[in-house]
């Protein structure tokens, strides 16, 4: 029979193991949580402050890249326009300069191909988790695409 001491061990061990898993099942990962062609709508939008939905097309659809917070800044949501079949997705968020020394991050695209390239011209969204070490209370911004976008205060 197993004495106490040892199953005392086991059962700190698991409980240990378990407490691993949880908090990195918890924390923001650096790739993408989704991505689809088009724009945010409203069921991504976040309400202003004024009470009016805040979407990417009022904050653009000219061709360059648009960013904006999503879920009261849980996430941050990047669109960036290429060819409806070799898709520009954001695969991956890195921190450039946390909260208080410059609040910026960066993305990196990859191509997803679905065949021949077209000529086309279409936004593609990716949204990703926003970093533990970046804030809604500053200004953010968004390198993607060889350019800088801002995002204002939440």
């Amino acid at each position: 029979m197993a004495s106490s001491t040892s199953v005392r061990r086991v059962v700190l061990a698991a409980a240990a193991l378990t407490s691993v898993f949880l908090l990195s099942a918890c924390a923001p990962g650096t790739s993408s949580v989704e991505h689809f062609s088009g724009l945010p709508t409203v069921e991504h939008a976040v309400v202003g402050e004024e009470g009016t939905i805040e979407t990417a097309e009022q904050e653009g659809g000219d061709g360059q890249p648009v960013a904006m917070w999503l879920e009261l800044g849980g996430k941050i949501a990047v669109t960036v326009w290429g060819s409806s079949t070799c898709a520009p997705i954001g695969e991956r968020i890195s921190v450039v300069a946390p909260k208080g020394e410059g609040n910026t991050v960066a993305i990196s695209l990859k191509e997803y191909r679905d065949g021949a390239c077209t000529a086309d011209l279409v936004p593609h969204t990716t949204v990703f988790w926003t970093p533990m070490n970046i804030t809604t209370t500053e200004e953010l911004t968004v390198q993607v695409a060889d350019t800088e976008v801002t995002v204002p205060v939440k």
